[in-house]
């Protein structure tokens, strides 16, 4: 991974701000963190969409004139990289059995590094899900939910930190999850991931439209 954020992409669109979504964070009785949003339904985008880019965002894409990574175009500032590790159980890049290591920077900012790779339990029109597992115990989970609207998509969606609950986990929550992941951090993939979802539709329902399934056929 890049040891520090890319300079940013020029797009021709203004990111949204962390106050055009429902925000919310919550310490679990467990010690875990979960972090979660409502974001502003995303004009013209449809669940079908949304699932199609998830397993097609390597390559790349013109905007503004200029061919750049559809994954840094996902995130012009924070994104470094994506990498489709292993395919699904049903041979697409993306889905139940697949794992994806993200590479960015929440904010463009060292101290809020990502180098994960996760594991895919989800992925249809209803939602998304992915996890991060150490030692055998779960540390990460994401989880979306795709609700389709007259106007484009409702999308909610959730990061919760800490050790699921079972041995030690209590200990991992509080004395290591903290350093790992502070408050502040989540804060900053807040922020990271409204201007993300909402990056999409200024530039996905052309790219379906062009490059999707009708296009491929």
């Amino acid at each position: 991974m890049a040891a520090r954020p890319l300079s940013p992409l020029s797009v021709p669109w203004t990111m949204k701000a962390l106050e055009s979504a429902d925000s919310e964070v919550r310490e679990l009785d467990d010690g875990r963190v979960c972090f979660s949003l409502v974001h502003e339904v995303l004009e013209g985008v449809t669940p079908r969409m949304l699932v199609w880019w998830l397993k097609n965002m390597d390559g790349d894409i013109e905007i503004g004139g200029r061919t750049m990574s559809r994954y840094r175009a996902w995130h012009p500032v924070d994104h470094v990289k994506l990498t489709y590790v292993r395919k699904a159980e049903n041979g697409d890049n993306m889905g139940p059995g697949s794992r994806v290591r993200i590479e960015e920077f929440f904010g463009a900012q060292q101290a809020y590094r990502v180098d994960i790779v996760d594991a895919v339990l989800r992925l249809d029109e209803g939602g998304f899900v992915h996890h991060g597992v150490a030692v055998g115990r779960e540390i990460v989970r994401m989880e979306y939910r795709f609700s389709e609207t007259g106007r484009g998509t409702l999308y909610e969606n959730s990061l919760t930190v800490g050790m699921a609950p079972g041995l030690l986990s209590r200990t991992f929550n509080r004395v290591v999850r903290p350093r790992v992941f502070p408050l502040d951090k989540g804060q900053a993939w807040l922020k990271h991931n409204v201007e993300e979802v909402g990056n999409l539709q200024f530039f996905l329902p052309r790219l379906y439209r062009d490059q999707g399934p009708a296009f491929s056929a």
